[in-house]
């Protein structure tokens, strides 16, 4: 499918509860001769105070990519067809931007990403700590989806319903891959 001499570079961005590592792994399991970079495995640093930093701007160079900067270079120059980025940011990082050929927002109503981040993150936590993040959710929180909405979201190249089944949002972006 990819005919060019490098890897092509898709980075799959959303909401946190979004769906991206879901649809990084499946569409992992679609592509041929592919890696994934998934940002949650890196330690990466950032603002301390992600509402502050909303707040602020939401400058997102001031993140420190540069181990998974150095991870996505390497892989470039491997004989690798695809690189699927399991990345929040989409074009939004200047080290980053310039080595995506492909950002896809998967695009999940908060009320949805909220509910499986707490599934997810809040299994075995008591009813107190899932009580004190909906109202930290809703106090602070909520900003920091909004911003991913309003920034990562136009920049994006693609954008998938995140209601849909996972295996229909692969098949919308594995045919959009396979047509770019």
């Amino acid at each position: 499918m990819n005919k060019r001499n490098y890897p092509f570079v898709i980075s799959i961005a959303g909401v946190s509860g979004g769906g991206k590592t879901t649809i990084t792994k499946r569409l992992n399991k679609r592509l041929t001769n592919t890696k994934v970079l998934f940002f949650d495995d890196y330690d990466v640093e950032g603002p301390i105070d992600i509402i502050d930093w909303v707040d602020k701007g939401a400058v997102y160079d001031e993140w420190n990519l540069d181990e998974f900067f150095v991870d996505l270079k390497e892989l470039i120059d491997s004989p690798l067809e695809y690189i699927i980025l399991d990345y929040p940011f989409a074009y939004k990082h200047a080290k980053i931007k310039s080595l995506i050929d492909l950002a896809v927002y998967i695009d999940t109503p908060l009320d949805i990403a909220m509910a499986r981040r707490v599934v997810r993150d809040y299994n075995n936590r008591s009813k107190e700590s899932i009580l004190n993040e909906m109202e930290n959710y809703l106090s602070r929180g909520r900003r920091g989806y909004l911003e991913m909405i309003q920034s990562i979201k136009p920049c994006s190249d693609f954008i998938v319903d995140g209601t849909l089944p996972p295996s229909i949002i692969v098949d919308k972006i594995y045919h959009n891959i396979i047509n770019e």
